[in-house]
């Protein structure tokens, strides 16, 4: 069998009142003065949720037991509505929050990994190349270091050593705003 959302305005006034313990024409007043506001049928009749039956409930006991006016009553819901709406847009605001924090931390994670390939683009655009006069070509990170690796490795040949660095391999012109 299905179920009911309290929510659902299902109760005549008459029901609704009997539910509450009170007369249907109290019902009729507080819908007038907005405290328990029905849902109107295409024929505009008045009906009535399980909810709107407790807060009928509240009403009796607030200004019967403790006293409290029907303008106290209203007040009370009114500020009962607010703290509600402030309590919801707190856990969105957290969920947003949350949200933003699991972007920041995508985000780092590409900012490193963009900064992992720039170095590594970098280092290869600092390669510097060598070769002899046999033709042999040697690579290295540092100019200073290719001499010496050169020298050690090629001894008796020529000393003649001819260095470049490769072009830029991105056209920088990609670059510019």
């Amino acid at each position: 069998m299905a179920k009911v959302p309290r929510t659902s305005p299902i109760l005549s006034v008459t029901v609704a009142a009997e539910l509450a313990g009170m007369h249907a024409q109290t019902v009729r007043q507080y819908d007038r003065m907005g405290l328990v506001v029905a849902k109107r049928t295409k024929g505009g009749g008045r009906r009535y949720s399980l909810n709107d039956v407790d807060k009928l409930v509240e009403i009796q006991r607030l200004s019967q037991d403790e006293g409290v006016s029907l303008a106290g009553i209203a007040k009370i819901f009114d500020l009962e509505a607010k703290v509600e709406r402030a309590e919801r847009a707190a856990v969105r605001a957290e969920r947003a929050r949350a949200r933003a924090e699991e972007e920041v931390a995508e985000l780092r994670e590409t900012v490193a990994y963009l900064h992992d390939q720039l170095t590594r683009y970098d280092r290869r655009l600092s390669r510097v190349f060598a070769a002899d006069a046999a033709g042999d070509v040697l690579m290295s990170d540092r100019r200073e270091h290719l001499r010496e690796t050169l020298r050690a490795h090629m001894p008796g040949t020529s000393r003649d050593v001819v260095v470049w660095r490769p072009r830029t391999l991105v056209p920088q012109t990609l670059f510019e705003d």
